[in-house]
This record gives structure tokens, C-alpha cells and sequence, in this order.
């Protein structure tokens, strides 16, 4: 028989689940309705994918739309992943570098030798509305450091397995696989890509790998993406 932890929720009441017991069951205990837009649990104040278990006595938030910036943190980098899955099936030879949220959206470098025009937004936009629909679920996993090196040099993607290598050896990375599409990250994400439904591609700009001018000029997308139509 499991043991049982003790979950708080926001408004200081507590309910007893099984140790092992994931946010997004948690979610589904509360109504179905929470389930289906829940985006990330917070759980003493970390924020976590749904997916993963709770093993011990914990204070919990379930992070929805409405959660404001916590909210916006995960949308943007969902964006940022989905930008990047889709420049890499209309454009398969690009290398993909780093893809943060920031202020307002989220930006992604790439590399490759054809510079990107504008109207490679539009098209870039639109597959990753066609990504989003197909409601790709969003799956972490963890690595041992030199396999996750090994596995980007193998895919043509030395930028990656460069940054990968630079983290110390002993230390496991995370990374987040949608669909085809895999990206070394350290979280949180939505549970898939249908979470990410209010977005925009901004502008192209150039910008050296690593921030150092003595490195290969990247390409930059900006994008924003929100948490309604509204908003946007």
C-alpha cells in the first residue's frame, strides 16, 4: 500500500493523495475543466510539468492562463520550442542554438547559411499553428550529459551538443521531446502544444553565438505569444 502525503492548496485546505501522485492528477481531483487548460504545477514554490510525481508533503499551485507571469514564462518558452520544431521541418538543414522566453516573447537563434526573409515568417508562423493543432505532447526526459552530446553531434546539431558539453559531467541534463522535435531544456513546458494559441512573429536580427562578436553570426526570430487574443 502507497503512503500518503499531505497536499496544501493555495487557500491553506488540505487533502491527502498517494505518494507518487502527479499535477495533473491532482488537476483532474479538482474538475476536468482545471485539467484541460492546467499548463504547470507549482509545488513549494518550484515550478514543475504536470507530469511529474509528488513524493512527500508539499504546497501546490495549479498554473493556468490567468496565472500572470508564471503563466506567460511557460507560454513563451512552449513558443520558443514550437518556433523551433517548425523552422526545422521547412527548413531541415538550419541548426538550432537557444530559444529563451523573454520580456514581452521569446526569441530563437539558428544557424544556417541562407538568411531567412520575411516572408519565411508567414510560412514559419502558419506551420507552427499546424504544429499547436496537432496537440503534440511535450515529454521530458533526462540524460546523462556525454549521451546527450553524442546524440546532437549525430543529428547534425553541434551547436547544441557544444552547449550540452559544456555542462559538468556528472550533472544529468533535461530534455523535451514533441513529436519528431527534441531540444535540450530545463522546463518547465505545457503538457502539449495546443497550449500555445496567441502568438506572433515580430522581426529577424542577426546575432553571434554565445554573445561573442569573434563567433558565427546567427539568425535571430522574434516572437511574442500570450495568454489570450486580447492580449496579443
Amino acid at each position: 500500500m502507497s503512503s500518503q502525503i499531505n497536499i496544501t492548496f493555495p487557500d491553506n485546505s488540505v487533502r491527502e493523495f498517494s505518494a507518487g501522485t502527479t499535477g495533473a492528477e491532482i488537476a483532474k481531483s479538482i474538475s476536468i475543466s482545471l485539467a484541460k487548460v492546467a499548463l504547470a504545477i507549482k509545488v513549494n514554490g518550484e515550478l514543475r510539468d504536470l507530469s511529474r510525481a509528488i513524493e512527500s508533503d508539499a504546497k501546490i499551485e495549479i498554473i493556468t492562463p490567468k496565472s500572470g507571469a508564471d503563466a506567460l514564462e511557460i507560454i513563451r518558452h512552449d513558443a520558443a520550442h514550437l518556433m523551433a520544431d517548425a523552422v526545422k521541418e521547412l527548413f531541415p538543414e538550419t541548426e538550432v542554438t537557444i530559444g529563451p522566453a523573454i520580456e514581452n516573447g521569446f526569441y530563437y537563434d539558428f544557424a544556417r547559411k541562407t538568411p531567412f526573409a520575411l516572408e519565411d515568417l508567414e510560412k514559419i508562423e502558419n506551420k507552427m499553428r499546424e504544429i499547436a493543432k496537432r496537440d503534440e505532447k511535450l515529454v521530458r526526459e533526462v540524460w546523462k550529459r556525454d549521451e546527450a552530446v553524442k546524440f546532437f553531434n549525430s543529428i547534425g546539431e553541434k551547436y547544441k551538443a557544444e552547449l550540452i558539453a559544456s555542462i559538468p559531467a556528472n550533472e544529468d541534463v533535461t530534455l523535451y521531446r514533441q513529436g519528431k522535435f527534441i531540444d535540450l531544456c530545463r522546463g518547465p513546458h505545457a503538457p502539449s502544444t495546443s497550449h500555445v494559441k496567441y502568438f506572433k512573429l515580430m522581426k529577424l536580427a542577426g546575432a553571434y553565438w554565445r554573445g561573442d562578436s569573434k563567433n558565427e553570426m546567427l539568425q535571430r526570430i522574434y516572437g511574442t505569444a500570450w495568454e489570450s487574443e486580447e492580449s496579443l
